[in-house]
């Protein structure tokens, strides 16, 4: 009996009948409590798997973005060295067109130059013929008559070669 006047064993004894009561009536609030507990976290857990997925999905999205973004680039760099490849091509056209009618009107140039030479030196000719008949004519010939025939000549011969 030494046991039930010890201090220690009263304390064990109330910290047994104090747990069960706990025990009794506290159970359903601590349980409740952490079910309570429980639920918000799997509600958290549930509420992060959702982000989760819906951040993997946005970046999968911005994924496929980036790669049609790349593809796009791709489609308008090939366009581009395209158009330029025309527009080269086009220029050197223009450029042949236009050195084609430079060469053109150069030649026609050349040519009205040469047909002016050739008239010039069919009229300096001309002019050299006549005078070296009239030089001619009048040192071959002495009278009055045959000096009207040259004036008759020297007159009708310009006419006849224009």
């Amino acid at each position: 009996m030494e046991l039930f006047q010890d201090a220690n064993f009263w304390v064990a004894i109330s910290f047994v009948i104090f747990m069960g009561v706990a025990w009794i009536y506290g159970r359903k609030s601590a349980i409740g409590s952490l079910d309570n507990k429980i639920d918000s976290i799997k509600l958290e857990l549930d509420k992060a798997e959702s982000l989760r997925v819906e951040a993997q999905e946005l970046l999968a999205e911005y994924q496929r973005k980036h790669k049609d973004a790349l593809g796009e680039a791709e489609i308008i760099i090939a366009e581009a060295r395209k158009n330029a490849e025309m527009v080269r091509e086009k220029a050197e056209e223009d450029l042949a067109r236009a050195n084609d009618r430079r060469q053109n009107q150069l030649d026609e140039r050349l040519a009205r130059i040469e047909d002016n030479a050739r008239q010039d030196i069919s009229d300096y000719l001309a002019k050299i013929v006549l005078q070296a008949s009239e030089d001619i004519l009048t040192k071959n010939i002495d009278a009055k008559s045959d000096k009207a025939i040259i004036n008759n000549v020297m007159d009708n011969v310009p006419k006849t070669l224009n």
